[in-house]
């Protein structure tokens, strides 16, 4: 019986950290992708990655397996997946034409998400935050991914790549920002609030089925866009309170 529990124990171990493995390979693989010139089989690793990004923490606090090595390790395949992998789809996409300045898009990018990532490590383990501060690195990941490919996809990417290469220093900046970005992790709503939220997620859905990544790229925007008008909101509310004291 004590040997079944510790079997049961290791399973429940390892089970977060498969995932989490199975996130890192899908960022190595998104990698090969962007080297070939198989923009769009990149963008579809990475999004396959976020999946089970989103998986493992689940799976570790549901266990009750919560770990520095699964926090570290998580932290390792975070970068690859979401710093490296979508840098070097920007890079090979659209930097290698601007020489050293796609050199430090995808450098930049790479680095402050490490910055973002152990940031977000000393501030948290294993523990839901209300808020993010600073854009999370998957949101900047899936933002800038999102952007190329679906201009690669209709044909314009070539007229908007020095507009995604700015996208990519900004999101860099914005990851290590203290800009407050909305964590939906922990929300609680009343029952009237669901229903409406089922009904808008049905909708989002239904609109995803006919254009994903055309859908996909709207709402990440949005939410990368309601952070800064947030912080710009707070600033504009704190500069009137000052006035008026």
């Amino acid at each position: 019986m004590v040997k079944n529990n510790e079997e049961r124990n290791k399973f429940a171990f390892l089970l977060p950290n498969l995932v989490t493995a199975v996130s890192l390979f899908l960022g190595i693989l998104s990698i090969f992708a962007s080297v070939k010139g198989q923009f769009e089989t990149a963008g579809i690793y990475i999004f396959l990655s976020l999946i089970f990004d989103g998986l493992d923490g689940r799976l570790a606090r549901m266990t009750g397996t919560c770990s520095k090595f699964g926090t570290e390790f998580d932290s390792l395949a975070d970068l690859v997946a979401f710093g490296v992998a979508p840098a070097m789809l920007v890079y090979f996409a659209i930097g290698h034409e601007f020489s050293r300045i796609g050199v430090l898009a995808a450098g930049f990018f790479v680095v402050f998400g490490a910055v973002r990532l152990a940031r977000f490590n000393v501030q948290s383990e294993c523990i839901e935050p209300n808020v993010f501060i600073g854009l999370p690195i998957p949101s900047a990941a899936v933002f800038i991914t999102c952007w190329t490919v679906v201009l690669n996809q209709y044909g314009l990417l070539a007229e908007y790549k020095s507009l995604i290469l700015a996208a990519s220093f900004v999101t860099a900046l914005l990851m290590v920002s203290n800009i407050r970005y909305a964590s939906f992790k922990k929300m609680q709503l009343s029952k009237q609030a669901l229903m409406k939220i089922f009904v808008l997620v049905l909708s989002i859905l239904a609109v995803m089925f006919l254009y994903f990544l055309e859908t996909l790229t709207a709402l990440i925007t949005l939410f990368v866009l309601s952070g800064i008008v947030r912080a710009v909101y707070t600033l504009t509310i704190f500069k009137l309170k000052n006035r008026h004291s």
